[in-house]
């Protein structure tokens, strides 16, 4: 079984976070995207607190696809330091672990 992960990024609104994942999934780039609306972010960007409301992405994919997804993110993200956080997945399911597998 190949390892999976889970990847985070947030998007600024729902329109780009629902581009990005379709993107990602008909790429073959991830196997699949949870879209979470409604989150609210506070950072401190070049010096000062700041506040928005974002969309966050699960999207789920196995370890060796990561470089090229993280290399689209960058390419298609409209921050100018997009999150890219990338997790093991520690458990799982195995047919959906597989099922993951055959969509990225």
């Amino acid at each position: 079984m190949q390892q999976a992960w889970v990847v985070l990024t947030n998007m600024p609104d729902m329109d780009s976070a629902k581009g990005l994942a379709q993107h990602l999934v008909t790429e073959g780039l991830a196997g699949c995207v949870n879209i979470l609306p409604g989150v609210q972010s506070v950072y401190r960007w070049q010096g000062k607190v700041e506040q928005q409301s974002e969309v966050t992405l699960l999207i789920k994919i196995i370890a060796e696809r990561y470089p090229a997804l993280q290399a689209e993110i960058q390419a298609l993200h409209p921050y100018e330091l997009p999150e890219i956080i990338a997790l093991p997945v520690a458990q799982g399911l195995p047919a959906y672990l597989d099922w993951i597998a055959e969509g990225s």
